[in-house]
């Protein structure tokens, strides 16, 4: 089938395919996405032959919910790791704790400087800005996607930059210390 048979059976197909994944993603702004990642792999086939298209784009529709299910698990329970990671209220921090975590902010601002322009200006709307994924999407003229694949690897670039800052701190402090211990031995 031509691509735009394919193309206009995704658009007859619209209200039922947007009620089937509403139903398995939950909510309406979700299933949305998956319909815009749709349209976007649609266009992508070009013309490839399809025998039972609508078969076909409910079977998309189905990958593509159980692709985003996964990933909304992951992020959640990212998520739970991060907060469960945050100092307690008695882990006050203190003049060294201040200073290192300057330290840490300017290799994050490092790292986010040395980034792509798209990948930083994800980064920004998401974090900085609290713009949704659609609206950075739109914004970038890329699909839902795309935006988490440029935010998972600038959360990447900015973990493995504080690896390398923490690496580095953690050699200067031992060396400090031999340095420390042969002048008083």
């Amino acid at each position: 089938m031509a691509d735009g048979g394919l193309k206009a059976i995704f658009l007859a197909q619209r209200p039922m395919l947007l009620r089937l994944l509403v139903a398995r993603l939950g909510n309406r702004e979700d299933a949305e996405d998956v319909l815009q990642d749709m349209w976007l792999r649609i266009d992508r086939l070009a013309a490839q032959p399809v025998a039972q298209p609508a078969a076909f784009l409910y079977r998309v529709a189905a990958n593509l919910a159980t692709d985003r299910r996964i990933a909304t698990g992951r992020r959640g329970a990212r998520d739970a790791v991060w907060i469960d990671s945050q100092p307690q209220a008695d882990e006050l921090p203190d003049a060294e704790r201040t200073l290192m975590a300057q330290r840490q902010w300017q290799e994050v601002e490092g790292a986010i400087a040395d980034m792509p322009e798209r990948m930083a200006t994800a980064l920004r709307m998401f974090r900085l800005e609290d713009q949704s994924q659609r609206a950075i999407s739109e914004h970038l003229g890329i699909s839902v996607s795309g935006v988490e694949k440029l935010l998972q690897r600038a959360y990447r670039k900015i973990h493995d930059r504080l690896d390398r800052f923490a690496e580095d701190s953690e050699t200067a402090r031992r060396q400090h210390e031999e340095r420390g211990a042969d002048r008083a031995g």
